[in-house]
């Protein structure tokens, strides 16, 4: 147990080192453009009126005028100049903080901005923060300001929250140092308007701030976080100045103290107090507190794992020692400011919590400051099921038993009291073990211990003994009490049944309604919502059940067909919205009962309805039943808005794509193939214009032209009409046997033909067997990845082909890989380039063409089993497009008969 004299003194000598430092003033903020140093240099210049010795080592204005307004009449230590030379060789000069001319300065407060700046190469520190250590090192206080993004413990919370990986961080340990922090706040519209003002940043990096770090969520993450680093400051200094006073720690921010001791529930307890910090946002610390000797190993083994969990969840970890278990929690929980102590329950002597002397009670008395939290672990509450279960079901099946025994022990303890005790009295006796029987057990058992302790004590006890005859007065009176006695603890005995029914009804009750919560929540359509529904209600009422909402339709197997009546009631209580048939006041006389499906239209009926048929055919419900089955109707009800919600959401988004499609494939027609006809309609006016006026060769070339941009114009129009095809599985696949040599050679003279610029290197293993494939669309797959890489291929430079074996998952297959030496494409859009109508600028897919040739390719090759996939080049540069087909074998012929 740690001495408080000693953490006295520890708060002591901190305090004492800290005074004779210089003292180090933050001011905070959230983000850039807060004010942080307006209002550093107005706090400033309020001391230089009190004659303070002040000096501004550096304050960066950023072109704000009110700013740079403040520096007048402040003495401003003028900048070194440095010289700096980066890679393209141009001599670049610096200014930054002149530390030895501030050194040799010395003033009472040295105002230092941006505490976080990285320093200009050759100056003595690389951080500016380690040029304020230097100063409060020589005794000079420092007022700075840092943004909170720059806090080192921060730097990770800081990347999840903006995405931004921070590089110019602060050490906490900095903060250690701190004499006084100043939170300058501005609440995130407010920033956001200074920002559009252009009072942060230009007007071009402002807009890029404002869709990146200066997001409204952004700022308000940040700002809360600056709160609570402020927050922390505040509980550090106080409980450090209390305890240098030798007063007891109150802890301003909430912390969670968790105490185990390793007997079985350590790690669960672990977790529990990691989900109370974590709804709080509170630190929060385990202990084990060793009382005296070694632990043995299977108690300290369940004690390392506990630490090494609380570890890897974020909490921290402390063995305590000391005689007194209660001591050493109280001290701990002062000296690390808690305020939540959460430890599970505890194995209870009996005697100790009659004595008051439980580590639970003792808490309670002596941690008046703290809020205590007392967890039951679930083997706990199993065992205590378990054992209220076997003792109810024990005394049900062994009344009489119980009863006989009960009086044999009142009459042993009665004829002791009286040879001992010398006890005239001992009607109490048999009382106490009337009313002990009838508390736990039923009434009956009551009866019977009450009729067992008359006899008893009237055989043995009253004079004349050993006879059934009373002979005084008080013989009488005691029969009375007794026959009293019984009365009063039987109807307490079937009072605590009634209660402990009603509880496990209301237990079972909601058992139900989770249950079918949970199947409804996994219920993806309106049918499946239906059958759950039913299925729930069947096993939950032990009835037949239809469930009819518009044309969906569910009902029990072997359930009794609906009569006109029953059919009357149904159709009322979804006109209506109300209950109808049986059990209620319309339409009695059916015999399924008829409840509303409302989905929280508004109007008075409902669109569907849920009707129920007891097969015993009770005369009436219990309320019970009523409620279970209105609240099961009820949640049906709304999972079924959920799906038809659902389900008008998923149209409205397939709607919605579907004119994305339409508008892309309006944009490529009146582009792609407006391009072709336009070319097409100009050669031949020109030629009907001026025919006779050209020459031969003149002539031949607008009539190569036209055939160009018509073929062209068929490539276009047989890429729709073959990718219209894919879409609605119209693609017959007719088989037959093709070289690999030949696939390859056709589609690279085809695409020759239209460019006969282009330049082919084509790579076939030697000894490739026949593919047994549809040769035309195989060969249209590879002419549009030809005609793709030719499309982004330097000029000058060759498409490779590569042609060769490969087993893939154990079966051979043919490998085609054609690389060109474009500029290649993003690793987020490799995927994405077998899309339709996609189109980027960069990699090798430009804006050229309809965006449907490689979406094409990927659906003929999946026809054929294969598949089409984009990789890097092999040196880095340009892309990798394989086609990986399997080599499969015709069917053999049919036998002859």
């Amino acid at each position: 147990m740690t001495d408080p004299r000693s953490t006295r003194a520890d708060a002591l000598i901190g305090q004492l080192s800290r005074q004779r430092a210089g003292r180090l003033t933050v001011f905070l903020g959230a983000a850039p453009g807060v004010g942080k140093t307006y209002a550093m240099l107005t706090r400033a210049r309020d001391l230089q009126r009190r004659g303070q010795d002040v000096v501004v080592g550096i304050a960066e204005t950023h072109g704000r005028s009110e700013t740079a307004a403040l520096l007048d009449g402040l003495e401003q230590l003028p900048r070194r100049q440095l010289a700096y030379t980066p890679a393209d060789g141009k001599v670049r000069k610096l200014e930054e903080l002149d530390l030895d001319g501030l050194l040799a300065r010395r003033p009472q407060l040295a105002l230092v901005d941006e505490l976080a700046h990285r320093n200009a190469p050759g100056s003595r520190h690389e951080r500016r923060w380690q040029d304020v250590a230097e100063l409060l090192d020589a005794g000079i206080d420092v007022y700075t300001t840092v943004n909170i993004q720059h806090l080192e413990s921060l730097n990770d919370v800081v990347h999840r929250i903006t995405g931004v990986r921070v590089t110019e961080t602060v050490p906490d340990a900095l903060f250690d140092r701190l004499r006084d922090i100043v939170l300058v706040d501005l609440p995130p519209r407010e920033l956001i308007e200074r920002l559009q003002q252009g009072k942060v940043y230009v007007p071009e990096q402002a807009q890029q701030a404002l869709s990146a770090f200066f997001s409204p969520g952004n700022l308000t993450a940040l700002r809360e976080l600056a709160m609570q680093a402020a927050a922390d400051r505040v509980d550090v200094d106080l409980r450090e100045a209390r305890s240098a006073g030798g007063l007891p720690g109150t802890p301003i921010r909430r912390r969670v103290l968790v105490a185990i001791d390793g007997r079985g529930q350590s790690e669960y307890l672990v977790r529990v107090a990691r989900r109370i910090a974590e709804r709080s946002d509170a630190p929060w610390s385990v202990v084990t507190v060793q009382a005296g000797g070694r632990n043995e190993p299977q108690r300290q083994l369940e004690l390392d794992r506990a630490f090494a969990l609380a570890r890897r969840l974020g909490g921290d970890t402390a063995a305590l020692s000391g005689v007194s278990i209660v001591d050493a929690l109280l001290d701990h929980a002062g000296r690390i400011g808690a305020s939540t102590i959460v430890l599970g329950r505890t194995r209870e002597r009996p005697f100790a919590r009659l004595v008051n002397r439980t580590l639970t009670q003792q808490l309670l008395q002596r941690g008046a400051h703290y809020e205590l939290t007392i967890v039951s672990t679930p083997e706990v509450r199993a065992r205590s099921r378990r054992a209220s279960a076997d003792r109810a079901a024990w005394l049900g099946r062994h009344d009489a038993t119980w009863a006989v025994a009960a009086a044999t022990a009142a009459t042993a303890l009665a004829a002791l009291a009286e040879r001992w005790l010398g006890l005239s009295d001992l009607s109490l006796v048999f009382i106490v073990a009337v009313v002990l029987v009838a508390s736990r057990t039923r009434m009956v058992a009551a009866v019977i211990v009450a009729t067992l302790c008359f006899l008893a004590y009237n055989f043995f006890f009253i004079e004349p003994r050993y006879t059934f005859y009373i002979g005084a007065r008080q013989g009488v009176a005691t029969v009375l009490l007794f026959l009293v006695a019984a009365l009063v603890a039987g109807r307490l005995a079937a009072k605590l049944r009634m209660q402990v029914l009603a509880l496990r009804a209301a237990n079972a009750q909601a058992t139900t309604l989770q249950t079918l919560g949970r199947q409804l929540a996994s219920a993806a359509d309106l049918e499946q919502v239906l059958r759950s529904g039913r299925d729930a209600l069947h096993a939950a009422l032990a009835a037949d059940v239809v469930v009819q909402l518009g044309d969906a339709h569910s009902e029990s197997n072997g359930a009794p067909a609906f009569s006109q009546t029953d059919r009357a009631a149904a159709d009322w209580a979804a006109a209506h919205g109300q209950p109808a048939g049986r059990f209620t006041d319309t339409l009695a006389g059916a015999a399924w009962w008829c409840l509303p499906l409302r989905l929280g239209t508004g109007s008075p009926g409902a669109p569907g309805v849920v009707a129920l048929h007891f097969a015993a055919d009770p005369a009436r419900l219990t309320v019970e039943q009523r409620r279970l089955a209105e609240a099961m109707v009820e949640d049906i009800a709304q999972a079924a808005l959920r799906t038809r919600l659902v389900a008008d959401l998923e149209d409205a988004r397939v709607s919605t794509e579907t004119e994305r499609l339409r508008s892309a494939l309006l944009s490529s027609v009146s582009h792609d193939l407006r391009s072709p006809l336009s070319v097409i309609i100009g050669s031949a006016s020109t030629l009907d214009t001026y025919g006779r006026a050209l020459g031969a060769q003149d002539r031949h070339d607008l009539l190569d032209t036209i055939r160009v941009e018509g073929e062209r114009l068929d490539r276009y129009i047989q890429n729709l009409l073959d990718m219209t095809r894919l879409g609605h599985g119209g693609l017959a696949l007719n088989r037959d046997w093709i070289g690999v040599d030949e696939l390859i050679g056709s589609a690279v003279a085809r695409l020759q033909r239209y460019t006969p610029e282009a330049r082919f290197e084509v790579q076939v293993q030697a000894g490739l067997s026949p593919l047994w494939v549809h040769p035309a669309l195989v060969e249209q797959a590879l002419f549009n990845v030809l005609e793709n890489a030719v499309r982004f291929s330097p000029a000058g430079e060759a498409v490779m082909v590569d042609a060769r074996e490969a087993i893939v998952e154990g079966a051979p297959h043919l490998r085609i890989d054609v690389r060109d030496r474009g500029p290649g494409i993003p690793d987020d859009e490799r995927t994405r380039i077998f899309d339709m109508f996609y189109s980027v600028e960069r990699g090798d897919r430009g804006r050229q063409g309809t965006g449907l040739g490689l979406a094409i390719c990927q659906g003929m090759i999946g026809a054929h089993g294969g598949r089409v996939e984009a990789l890097p080049g092999p040196d880095g540069r340009g892309t990798t497009v394989r086609i990986v087909l399997p080599r499969l074998e015709p069917p053999p012929p049919p036998a002859d008969r």
